[in-house]
């Protein structure tokens, strides 16, 4: 009916075209106008109540997600512009031709654009959810936007061309090389963007260590082609996501995982200040409870061992004895065993390394029970303070270069009745 009485009033306006043409335009811009007030009230009348729902305490999210809306609403009237001035009749052919073309190229844009910012929209929930930390979508999202633009340019030049998009899918062919060359970031990008999720070889929120990209610290965002690292001095590196393929890394979130954060330090000791105990000493450091099963098992052991080779007639400096740096390390070991803030169900070691011009290494491994970096470090200094502190008790010396050499060699801190015990 419609098209019946824009005929008649073609006829009836055959002497003055050009006010036919004015007249229909106008009518198809009022319709259109019209339509896209309703499709938005409509959808914004469906979709508003979920979107306050969704994004109550953001604005920002609001209104992408009214942008979304608007783009999906702006389709309408593209169409209604575009049957308008294809159907009714009066109009110039180039212009029809034309003007159906490119509404056909807006109507992709628009669309387009839409899906894009509703991919944003999911990425948004998404990111609520726990598993986003462990299992990150972003990479496959932003390749999922670059597939919706790629389309959608096939269509819009299809359109504006006015030829069949399969033709120019079959011309891709031959463009490959090309492409392949323009977008191989990408491609490896996606390829590791699979591996890392797959593999769960990162998530947001761990700590990595990659010192050929100089980043130390947290990963704040993974995307398709960066990855994002907070390192400890506040700045943000950025790394080619195929860097964590391609590249070696190290991740500590089996650390926190673990509930265990390693001590692996050494003291040096003086190998001038390591000597057997006398008897009058061994008696004094029985005052330790720590030590009290340890003297006692190494006294029935010395005395059953010795009373051996003097029965065969050896003499006594074959006998074994006691040394203050072997005392000094069994001491160590039980103060860990009974320390509170080492974790007790993970690898306590006290071991001597190869001595060497700094002296003896004297290793200290253990793990505290708190990942954080400041109860680590507490932790691990409240227990180098005491051993440095209680060190000269059982008469031993830390390395240190001076330049005076005089004063190097105290009195045994055991045998001095001046110096003050160490409580």
């Amino acid at each position: 009916m419609i098209m019946d009485w824009f005929t008649r009033l073609q006829d009836s306006l055959s002497s003055y075209p050009w006010l036919y043409q004015a007249i229909a335009g106008v009518a198809v811009f009022l319709a259109a106008l019209i339509i896209y007030f309703i499709a938005k009230f409509l959808l914004t009348r469906i979709l508003l109540r979920m979107i306050n729902t969704f994004f109550a305490d953001n604005e920002a999210e609001r209104k992408l997600a009214r942008k979304a809306i608007s783009n999906f609403a702006l389709a309408a009237p593209i169409f209604i512009v575009g049957c308008g001035i294809t159907l009714l009749p009066g109009f110039h052919p180039m212009l029809t031709s034309v003007g159906g073309n490119l509404c056909e190229a807006l109507i992709v844009l628009t669309l387009s654009m839409a899906l894009s910012r509703s991919v944003d929209l999911i990425d948004i929930f998404y990111h609520r959810k726990p598993v986003a930390q462990s299992k990150p979508i972003k990479g496959f999202l932003q390749f999922l936007k670059i597939l919706i633009y790629l389309v959608s340019a096939i269509l819009i030049i299809a359109s504006l061309i006015d030829r069949n998009p399969l033709i120019l899918l079959s011309g891709l062919g031959a463009m490959m090389a090309v492409l392949m060359l323009v977008f191989q970031d990408t491609i490896l990008s996606v390829v590791a963007s699979v591996q890392l999720g797959s593999n769960d070889m990162v998530r947001v929120g761990d700590w990595i260590e990659m010192p050929s990209q100089n980043a130390d610290g947290d990963v704040i965002e993974i995307a398709l082609h960066t990855v994002k690292v907070q390192n400890w001095d506040k700045t943000i590196t950025t790394l080619p996501t195929r860097k964590l393929i391609t590249d070696s890394f190290k991740n500590w979130r089996g650390m926190r995982e673990s509930g265990g954060r390693r001590i692996k330090r050494s003291l040096y000791i003086d190998q001038h200040s390591v000597r057997f105990l006398n008897d009058a000493e061994i008696q004094r450091l029985e005052d330790f409870v720590l030590l009290d099963d340890y003297l006692d098992e190494k006294r029935r052991e010395l005395n059953d061992w010795n009373s051996q080779l003097r029965q065969k007639g050896a003499k006594p400096i074959n006998e074994r004895r006691v040394t203050n740096l072997g005392t000094f390390r069994t001491y160590i070991a039980q103060y860990l065993r009974n320390n509170p803030k080492i974790n007790q169900n993970m690898l306590m070691l006290v071991r001597q390394l190869q001595p060497g011009a700094t002296g003896i290494p004297l290793e200290v491994y253990c793990f505290v029970d708190d990942v954080r970096w400041v109860q680590y470090e507490d932790a691990q200094s409240d227990l180098f303070d005491h051993l440095l502190a209680i060190l000269p008790v059982f008469d031993l010396r830390v390395f240190q270069q001076i330049s005076d050499t005089s004063g190097m060699m105290p009195a045994p801190a055991l045998l001095n009745p001046d110096k003050p015990e160490v409580s």
